[in-house]
């Protein structure tokens, strides 16, 4: 029987933990963006740089673009970020890309099974489902592959045996059908070496549409440090994740961590702006990345922009915070922590 990687001492480290890399990929022609030439992907693209190099001021980034899309890339990102070209479909590696995992001053990666965020009808994932492998093979990692249907916003953690999760994400039918909790609970243990998963009931409104994850927790609750959550809130009282937010707090707020620590939870209220081209927006400053020595934060060019970089600032002073504008990246789906993936050191 094969070995599962927290039974050979392995564990998914936090988020804030030293890196000795970044992964993202590189906005290709797609459903989601555009066909080349378009100005919506040349647009994405933009956004996705403007991160990149931001990210790279702290750290080496390595950015994956698809079958003949290297030069392009290069071209826009520079010298000072490495290029690779692989198969792809879309450009969400914190989705498609594997979790790291570290012990014993190894590497490894927890390759999750990946099927279009719960095989959405737009969706075409054939490419990005090797990704995992891929990006874990230039990492130098041992590979560990499970059939639980999970992407890497669907999960955050403390790096002290707390998981944080969404109902609807991990017990959607179009992923994980006939899984109960106990079996997904059991089954991310195991990969991620923690041993306590909190659960919300579900992520913010907007994620429920045509491009939306149904709920992933990367953009309402996330770890800063043990026994610390950040949250989002929506003080208007007249969208509709006003409500969801108050349950989500008064949840974690009532919750305990894999160590019995009662939650500190800091809320972060979101940006002022509810609505763009008359649709409903999630914008979110949880959806942040830590890279070493700084914190990259969604902006919006909102007043709330620099009120959330102050709570960042207060919650990680040794951090350079930098505000990049995000509005492009959510207006395709995510964040800036969805286009990311960390590779601790080891």
């Amino acid at each position: 029987m094969t070995a599962l990687p927290a039974a050979d001492g392995f564990r998914m480290p936090p988020e804030w933990a030293p890196h000795a890399r970044t992964w993202m990929a590189w906005p290709g022609p797609n459903f989601t963006f555009g066909e080349e030439g378009d100005d919506s992907l040349a647009e994405a693209r933009r956004a996705w740089a403007a991160v990149a190099r931001a990210v790279s001021r702290h750290e080496p980034v390595t950015v994956v673009a698809g079958t003949g899309q290297g030069a392009s890339a290069r071209a826009m990102l520079g010298d000072a970020i490495e290029v690779v070209e692989r198969p792809l479909d879309d450009a969400w590696m914190r989705d498609i890309g594997p979790t790291f995992l570290t012990g014993g001053g190894r590497l490894a990666a927890a390759d999750w099974t990946f099927n279009g965020w719960g095989a959405q009808d737009w969706a075409v994932w054939d490419r990005d489902s090797e990704v995992g492998r891929h990006v874990a093979a230039m990492a130098g990692a041992q590979v560990y592959s499970t059939k639980l249907v999970n992407e890497g916003g669907g999960i955050h953690v403390d790096g002290e045996g707390t998981v944080l999760l969404t109902e609807t994400v991990q017990l959607d039918p179009g992923r994980n059908p006939g899984w109960t909790r106990e079996d997904v609970e059991e089954e991310l243990h195991a990969y991620l070496g923690t041993s306590k998963a909190i659960w919300l009931p579900r992520g913010l409104t907007r994620d429920y549409g045509q491009f939306g994850t149904r709920g992933h927790v990367d953009i309402v609750a996330a770890f800063v440090r043990p026994g610390v959550v950040v949250a989002h809130t929506q003080p208007d009282p007249a969208h509709p994740d006003h409500e969801v937010c108050k349950e989500i707090v008064r949840l974690l707020r009532a919750s305990t961590d894999a160590r019995g620590r009662a939650l500190e939870v800091v809320e972060i209220p979101a940006p002022g702006v509810t609505e763009a081209d008359g649709e409903l927006v999630d914008y979110s400053y949880i959806n942040h990345y830590l890279c070493n020595g700084g914190v990259v934060l969604c902006g919006f060019d909102d007043p709330a922009d620099e009120r959330a970089a102050e709570i960042f600032g207060r919650l990680f002073p040794e951090r350079r915070v930098t505000l990049v504008d995000a509005r492009t990246i959510f207006a395709n789906g995510g964040g800036i922590h969805c286009i990311t993936q960390q590779q601790p050191q080891v």
